[in-house]
């Protein structure tokens, strides 16, 4: 069963629609590079459309009614959103779930150092990536650094067009005849992904004695005018680097999307979208945007802990719901889309994919009804019933659709939230957009398919 390319279903008003919603989407991941920023932008979005704290109502406690719009912030990194529905949240909500956090390097708590007269700051790589492909590239640094007295400053460097970037150094292929030989996750060390912060060494007047590490003593002078922080204030940091720069159109065509994040990013932005879009909705609206996925959902911001469940609890006591039972009743009726990216079949690397149950970039929103590795190890495995259900959806709303697995059998794998939210009994299948170059610094997305998942979300919040 072939699909069609998206494109060739769309009307001119619909082209318009798709380019505003990718201008949007690209301005989106161009400017929040972290879960962080990602859920504050997000905020933003959700109280110019009504919503409102659900810990506000909470405190007052402020009646729950249909229309009702809440969002609950978790630690700054992890939101959910409701929207109040016409029938009982006993009878389950319709659930769009993604998460914010991409492949990135942290900066170490105890990270600068000096050595042949270059500083620089240690790094650990956070979730899946080659280390190959950080070195010689232009480099940012987004986060946030928090002071004993609780103050929170916030950082972005690498960003304007007037700021410094910063970069890992490689080894000339002159030297790396031996560094060649060796097996590409071994080629380069990760351990060594140092970020180079300065060479410029501290000039004391009147100061003879020869200081010690005087380039790492610039540095620390430099943040402590420009921020007011001492080298100790980096312990209760959290400082992420991401490549540099705006995501970008691609193609002369200008149909594709290049830029750093769309795993998930993109899934998150079109579920948000989708989210604020509907203003009545009959079952309850969610929008889950959360942390820690791409190392397994772990921690207090990750699928794993219980702030969504909490919450829902919380907004169905405001309802006249409250109790445990018909918690655990809605939880187990709600149906849920795992709104996470697919891999795009890419004709470099063709051999690594089955075609007929591949994603192809511009084919529409994708549905992959399992995923995990190793005979689907650690997958969902969404049921037939619930295929033929999101079918019936996406065909009512023309919506283009396209089934598809994670590369060939045995080829690799991977997993996403959907197993733990199938943890109540609850519908869940997984569904997101194609990308090209999953993992890499920049990653390809087609505007067509950022659009149909739009598009698609939207018809599920109002199945």
């Amino acid at each position: 069963m072939e699909r069609e390319n998206a494109w060739k279903r769309l009307s001119e008003e619909q082209l318009a629609e798709l380019e505003e919603l990718n201008d949007n989407y690209r301005t989106f991941i161009s400017e929040n590079k972290t879960e962080r920023e990602c859920v504050q932008a997000a905020v933003r979005l959700a109280e110019a459309a009504g919503y409102v704290p659900l810990d506000d109502l909470v405190r007052a406690g402020t009646p729950v009614t249909p229309g009702t719009k809440v969002y609950v912030n978790t630690r700054g990194k992890a939101l959910t959103l409701f929207n109040v529905g016409t029938e009982p949240l006993e009878g389950g909500l319709n659930i769009l779930g993604a998460h914010v956090d991409s492949p990135r390097l942290d900066i170490k708590q105890n990270p600068l150092y000096e050595k042949y007269d270059l500083a620089l700051a240690d790094t650990h790589y956070y979730g899946g990536l080659k280390p190959t492909l950080w070195v010689a590239t232009p480099l940012a640094i987004h986060g946030v650094i928090v002071k004993k007295d609780g103050t929170t400053i916030p950082v972005r460097v690498g960003e304007d067009p007037n700021d410094p970037v910063f970069c890992i150094s490689d080894l000339l292929i002159h030297l790396a005849s031996e560094q060649m030989k060796k097996p590409l996750a071994e080629a380069v060390d990760a351990e060594n992904l140092d970020v180079i912060l300065g060479s410029r060494p501290l000039v004391v007047e009147g100061d003879e004695l020869e200081q010690k590490n005087p380039v790492k003593g610039l540095l620390l002078d430099i943040l402590a005018k420009r921020l007011g922080i001492e080298e100790e204030d980096l312990l209760s940091a959290e400082l992420e680097v991401v490549p540099a720069g705006p995501a970008r159109d691609m193609g002369l065509d200008r149909s594709m999307i290049l830029g750093y994040g769309h795993d998930d990013r993109v899934c998150a932005a079109t579920s948000l979208y989708a989210q604020l879009a509907e203003e009545n909705v009959a079952r309850t609206s969610c929008c889950i945007l959360v942390d820690k996925e791409e190392i397994g959902s772990v921690g207090a911001t990750g699928m794993q802990a219980h702030y969504f469940e909490n919450a829902l609890a919380e907004l169905m006591e405001l309802a006249g719901e409250g109790g445990g039972l018909k918690l655990r009743r809605a939880l187990a009726n709600s149906r849920m889309l795992s709104s996470d990216v697919s891999a795009a079949i890419d004709p470099a690397y063709a051999d690594r994919f089955e075609e007929k149950n591949a994603a192809v970039l511009g084919h529409g929103l994708c549905f992959n009804k399992f995923t995990g590795s190793r005979g689907k190890g650690g997958s969902n495995d969404a049921d037939a019933e619930y295929m033929a259900f999101i079918r019936s959806v996406m065909d009512g709303a023309d919506v283009a659709f396209q089934t598809c697995e994670l590369g060939r059998v045995n080829a690799g794998g991977g997993g996403t939230i959907a197993y733990i939210m199938a943890l109540y009994g609850m519908e869940v299948i997984d569904s997101g957009v194609a990308v090209l170059s999953m993992h890499s610094l920049w990653e390809v997305v087609s505007k067509v398919d950022v659009y149909e998942a739009y598009r698609g979300y939207r018809a599920f919040l109002q199945a």
